[in-house]
């Protein structure tokens, strides 16, 4: 099993910096989903901003949600510089 989600913040640009449970660090671009059904809201800055944890994974108000296997395989790692 991967990783979960164990921390998120907004970025600019429709990407999220996603913590991992096994401490790694990545960041997840979400404008691939901006133009499919329920996601379509997240196109709303101030809505995708509203970005937090539910269970393992990012979850918006609305339910919208993304697989925490899908946000840990297509993040791209960055140099975690916290010990």
């Amino acid at each position: 099993m991967n990783p979960r989600v164990s921390s998120v913040n907004p970025l600019n640009d429709y990407q999220l910096l996603i913590k991992f449970t096994n401490d790694e660090i990545g960041v997840y671009d979400c404008k691939p989903l901006l133009n499919f059904g329920v996601f379509r809201e997240l196109q709303n800055v101030h809505y995708f901003n509203q970005v937090t944890i539910v269970g393992d994974t990012v979850a918006w108000t609305n339910e919208q949600d993304i697989c925490p296997d899908t946000l840990y395989l297509e993040s791209i790692k960055i140099e975690n510089d916290h010990p």
